[in-house]
């Protein structure tokens, strides 16, 4: 199993550079992954402060010229609220900043805090899921560094070709975020390189990791040569013996990666301790 953060990017972690040398603590640290939440707007519950709030892309450009070794990606981008080839050439250009480390997080995102409809854009979670699956063909399409027609119902593309083509081959990995027990969101992971899964209400569990895996291996298409299946949560940091032992937990049930999740509650001090105390690592 390997080790990540989780970090919101506004309030305190609005900051590139503060970012940036986070990450690097946490490379210093023995972590194996740094990941940035991707949001165009946030508002707390019960709240009516504004936010300052970062463009996710430009604190992970910042990452990659401070950090060397560790993996890094947005948990989650909302793909119905990009234009595909817009991220296809910030995702190839990352990656090659990176030299190789992107990880690509994507899901449906929501409404919540007025991300589609406040810039009059579609809210229809059903029309959302039908622009995510031509997203994610156009921009596969476009990350082979071949020419790309393409006539779908939300997106159309004639005879275009992006170069150069990312680092990693044969594609930067697709992590697919979805809430369990929705099975629509893991029939599409089943299709890329990893799994994110969520539930709304509740944490998940390992029994609940062995059934959503369960479900995907039946979906699978194709053999996959790697499949990451990421578990996320907090652990305590200081009783290091009942950490390693609830990451290895979800270990036990497929788990591949264990994000350490902070949000909007958690302050800059917090992270930072969290992150010299290093991963749950045996």
């Amino acid at each position: 199993m390997r080790f990540a953060l989780d970090i919101p990017h506004f309030g305190p972690f609005s900051d590139p550079l503060v970012v940036a040398e986070l990450a690097h603590e946490a490379e210093e640290a023995g972590w194996d992954g740094f990941f940035i939440w991707d949001h165009i707007n946030y508002k707390l519950a019960g709240s009516s402060e504004t936010l300052m709030v970062a463009d996710p892309w430009i604190l992970m450009s910042a990452i990659a010229l401070r950090t060397k070794r560790i993996k890094l990606g947005p948990m989650v981008t909302p793909l119905p609220r990009r234009r595909p080839w817009k991220l296809a050439r910030e995702t190839v250009t990352l990656d090659q900043l990176s030299g190789g480390r992107l990880i690509l997080g994507i899901g449906l995102g929501s409404d919540r805090s007025g991300e589609y409809s406040a810039f009059g854009e579609i809210t229809d979670a059903r029309v959302h899921g039908e622009m995510l699956d031509e997203s994610l063909e156009v921009l596969t399409r476009l990350w082979s560094g071949e020419k790309v027609s393409y006539q779908g119902q939300h997106y159309q593309l004639s005879e275009v070709q992006f170069l150069p083509k990312a680092i990693q081959q044969p594609r930067i990995p697709i992590w697919v975020a979805g809430n369990w027990p929705n099975k629509k969101p893991f029939r599409r992971a089943a299709q890329w390189d990893g799994v994110f899964p969520l539930m709304a209400g509740r944490d998940l569990t390992p029994d609940d990791f062995r059934e959503i895996l369960g479900y995907i291996r039946a979906q699978a298409t194709q053999k996959a040569t790697a499949f990451d299946v990421v578990a996320g949560g907090l652990t305590s940091g200081t009783d290091k013996a009942r950490d390693v032992a609830h990451a290895a937990s979800f270990a036990a049930a497929g788990a591949t990666w264990w994000l350490e999740s902070f949000y909007s509650q958690h302050t800059l001090a917090q992270v930072r301790q969290r992150i010299h105390q290093g991963p749950p690592r045996n």
